[in-house]
């Protein structure tokens, strides 16, 4: 039959990405608790196109998908992404998977467990022989604002945040990373905020939680700062951008703040 994606194309445009997106998929993720852990990833997988071709080849992205369907995981994506560069025949190919990771948590004073859901993703970019690979995780956390509790007679503004953190882990050999626990980036956005989320509070645990907000005054400039610190003293992080986002709770408008840091850049 007719290849119509392989026919010329007059206009001598290249595209940079072109591909499918919005595609569900289960994958494997390594759980610190449970070795591994089950979910469902949100997928958007792409190539270049070379401005003499007319398209690409759309079903081979789902048809790559089903060859690993039994094995998808964040150790396998470097073998997935070469995979999409070679049956495309393509010189640059992106790979991101969103997916919502689950984490077993208790209650800071009764101890109540529940399960917690965190909004995670990799992105994964292969140009040539070169390959990138970030880790991100989305914490939400609770801050109070100092200059609130400043000039108050009592009480402080508080609000839900967000802080998202991208990390790119040290380069080892070939197209290997050093293995970052998504868990260790909860921690650390819970630590840099006046206080952390739960999903399930009594009323000693609530009493506990505002107490400690209220002894943790943090504005987002705090926030990414505080996190920052923290990865910089793991020496398994190369890169990292920081966000911190407030639904302010007494304005119309969200605050927000934004840091990156790159060690080889750091230490010229």
């Amino acid at each position: 039959m007719e290849d119509v994606q392989n026919h010329r194309d007059h206009r001598q445009i290249p595209i940079d990405h072109v591909g499918i997106t919005d595609i569900n998929w289960p994958i494997i993720v390594a759980d610190r608790e449970n070795t591994e852990q089950h979910t469902i990833g949100s997928f958007t997988l792409s190539v270049d196109l070379p401005k003499e071709f007319k398209g690409t080849h759309m079903s081979r992205f789902v048809t790559i998908l089903s060859d690993f369907s039994s094995e998808i995981s964040a150790d396998k994506l470097p073998v997935i992404i070469r995979e999409m560069q070679k049956r495309l025949s393509a010189e640059r190919a992106h790979l991101e998977v969103h997916f919502p990771y689950f984490v077993n948590k208790k209650a800071p004073v009764t101890g109540c467990k529940s399960v917690m859901d965190y909004d995670c993703a990799f992105y994964i970019e292969a140009d040539g022989e070169n390959l990138d690979f970030i880790l991100e995780a989305t914490v939400p956390v609770t801050s109070l604002c100092p200059c609130s509790k400043a000039v108050s007679d009592y009480g402080a503004h508080n609000q839900r945040g967000m802080i998202t953190i991208k990390i790119r882990p040290e380069r080892l050999e070939g197209d290997d990373f050093s293995h970052i626990w998504l868990e260790d980036l909860f921690t650390i956005g819970e630590a840099a905020a006046s206080a952390p989320i739960y999903p399930l509070l009594k009323r000693e645990d609530e009493r506990h939680v505002t107490m400690q907000a209220y002894d943790n005054p943090v504005f987002v400039e705090d926030m990414v700062r505080n996190a920052a610190v923290l990865l910089q003293e793991n020496e398994k992080v190369e890169w990292y951008e920081v966000t911190a986002v407030n639904d302010e709770s007494i304005h119309k408008h969200k605050a927000f703040a934004v840091t990156t840091w790159d060690r080889h850049e750091s230490e010229e």
